[in-house]
């Protein structure tokens, strides 16, 4: 069964056990299996590949425990990140810390954990040095920004000539030769062009710029052993396709630098979005409808909480909507351009401007698609409005949908803990 079936027979199903009141989303647990398989068997060519999934994409520890089985570990970039890693089972060897902005604190965490990290600046390497001693646990790199140039969005392109992370290598070349033989602990190389918005071709660049750095490297003595391959492949947002795959990726590669496949260097991947997008989508209930200026508009629950980046950015990060009727089942009818807006308390809070779909009715469900990557964990908290709840799932041959809970949505309490409320009356009288 293929993954636009499933998704099918579990809105049905969602919709008929209700778990779409007034806002939910959905893993497909059978698709994320799929991705992984893909993954796996496109980078054998390579040799030695720790994959791992980037938390940041969907820090939701039961998804990266269910990840973790199947053999993908995690890169983490904060505190909080490397919590739920560590609470989902994976932890030590098994995670890599990536971020700009470490604290001794996190950097002492991870050493004593043999979490595997990348420094991002000669600074936070000067600060590994006083915690390292002689014999570390911990797989030591430092991150590199190749300047190999900007994708299609600037906000995820992070090999710019000014980006603020990793070390510049036009403008540290040799000093970052000189920080390798000063300390042979350092092993790993670490390269991120960006997300999405960046070709594979300009991946490829990056990587390219750093297994040549490794090389240069290497001529004092074999000290390099890995390059961490950081950055993830574009999504497709168009269409039910995926955008470029994990196969094409290495074709691009490989192409661009053989040598990759010589069995010198283990790599370390650390895809987010391609793994997860395609396999999780967000249902709302349509609340109200009503014509203004002659343009129809469906009031639902879904806006910036849970798809800032859509809302604020719509020319970068548009989702495909689906119109679905009560019960679950695809609207027919004459589509008519109307505006899908979203809860929140200002005007441009829409996830859809004119979108041609069958006229939407209160009680109808509005489906945003490929929202498993970054949409269920990078909430907004404006209005006070809970975080949905997070369903699996899985279809059986026979096309049974059994749910399993990832998230239960965000009390009422919770919100009030949140705002403050234990410190209620702390603050002297006005």
């Amino acid at each position: 069964m293929n993954r636009t079936d499933r998704k099918l027979r579990a809105l049905a199903a969602a919709a008929d056990r209700d778990l779409l009141d007034p806002l939910a989303g959905f893993v497909d647990l059978a698709g994320l299996r799929e991705a992984v398989e893909d993954l796996t068997k496109a980078f054998a060519p390579l040799g030695r590949v720790q994959h791992t999934v980037a938390a940041k994409a969907c820090g939701l520890a039961p998804v990266l425990r269910y990840l973790a089985d199947l053999g993908v570990d995690a890169e983490v970039a904060s505190p909080g990140e490397t919590a739920v890693a560590e609470a989902a089972g994976i932890r030590g060897a098994r995670l890599v810390l990536d971020s700009p902005a470490k604290t001794t604190a996190e950097l002492a965490h991870a050493l004593a954990e043999g979490t595997a990290i990348n420094a991002d600046n000669f600074q936070e390497l000067a600060r590994i040095d006083d915690l390292v001693g002689q014999d570390p646990r911990s797989v030591l790199g430092l991150r590199i920004n190749p300047q190999v140039g900007a994708g299609r969005i600037g906000d995820t392109s992070t090999a710019t000539a000014t980006s603020k992370f990793g070390i510049p290598l036009r403008d540290n070349r040799t000093r970052i030769v000189e920080a390798f033989a000063e300390r042979p602990w350092l092993t790993r190389l670490h390269v991120h062009v960006g997300s999405q918005g960046c070709p594979p071709e300009l991946m490829a660049e990056g990587v390219a710029a750093v297994h040549d750095l490794a090389e240069e490297i290497n001529t004092h003595r074999r000290q390099v052993t890995s390059l961490d391959l950081g950055g993830g492949l574009p999504v497709d947002f168009a269409s039910e396709d995926p955008g470029p795959t994990y196969a094409d990726y290495v074709a691009t590669l490989l192409a661009k630098v053989p040598a990759l496949a010589d069995g010198r260097y283990s790599f370390v991947t650390e895809f987010g979005r391609s793994l997860l997008a395609k396999n999780g989508f967000l249902v709302s209930t349509v609340e109200y409808t009503k014509v203004a200026g002659g343009r129809p508009i469906a009031v639902t629950h879904a806006g910036a909480q849970v798809a800032a980046r859509t809302v604020l950015q719509p020319e970068h990060w548009p989702l495909r909507l689906t119109a679905l009727d009560a019960q679950g089942r695809p609207k027919t009818g004459l589509e008519v351009p109307q505006d899908i807006a979203g809860p929140l308390c200002f005007a441009g809070d829409l996830l859809a401007k004119e979108r041609p779909l069958p006229l939407l009715e209160p009680g109808d469900l509005v489906v945003a698609h490929d929202t498993g990557a970054y949409y269920f964990g990078a909430h907004y908290a404006y209005n006070t409005l809970p975080r949905p709840a997070v369903h699996g799932f899985t279809v059986s041959a026979h096309g049974h949908v059994e749910f399993t809970p990832i998230r239960r949505a965000q009390s009422l309490a919770e919100l009030v803990a949140d705002a403050g409320a234990e410190y209620v009356g702390a603050l002297p009288e006005a």
